[in-house]
């Protein structure tokens, strides 16, 4: 059974990416993700103005590097949260019909925490910008129900990486 339609561990429903247009290992990623308009949060943010909340513009700079990392652990790591998020900054609206293209590169690696550099845009203009520190959770004890959660996901990512980024 693929590693996406296992029903006990479940893998990110709610991907705020759409596409990637390059990975340079251990270095940067850069993503996209359009709003299409037919989102539902966008009935009520807002009614008569809809625009991509700032809240899942953060979540797609932060699931970008993600995916960077992700290659750089070779998918060893099974859960990555963002440990911080530092000087985020909001500069402009992304609506319906308009693409948000991220850039991530990585700025330093400390141990197992990694400080990433993140920018969206909105075509020339900058939407959103944060420094972002990312950690893997870690489970190393035999059986236990959070390192086999780990595995899975391990599994699950490549597999929708590769869905999402196919090698010509």
């Amino acid at each position: 059974m693929p590693a996406q339609n296992h029903p006990k561990f479940p893998i990110m429903r709610f991907s705020q990416l759409d596409s990637f247009s390059e990975l340079v290992p251990g270095v940067s990623i850069r993503a996209s993700r359009l709003v299409t308009g037919r989102e539902d949060y966008l009935r009520d943010h807002f009614p008569l103005f809809a625009v991509l909340p700032g809240v899942l513009m953060l979540e797609s700079l932060y699931q970008a590097s993600c995916w960077l990392i992700y290659d750089m652990l070779q998918y060893k790591s099974g859960l990555l949260y963002m440990a911080e998020a530092r000087n985020v900054k909001f500069a402009d609206f992304v609506g319906p019909n308009e693409t948000l293209e991220i850039a991530c590169e990585l700025v330093k690696r400390d141990g197992d925490r990694f400080l990433m550099k993140c920018q969206g845009t909105k075509g020339d203009v900058v939407a959103v910008s944060a420094r972002l520190v990312i950690a893997p959770s870690v489970s190393d004890a035999a059986g236990d129900p959070q390192s086999l959660h780990d595995t899975f996901l391990s599994v699950a990512k490549r597999e929708q990486f590769e869905e999402m980024f196919p090698k010509s």
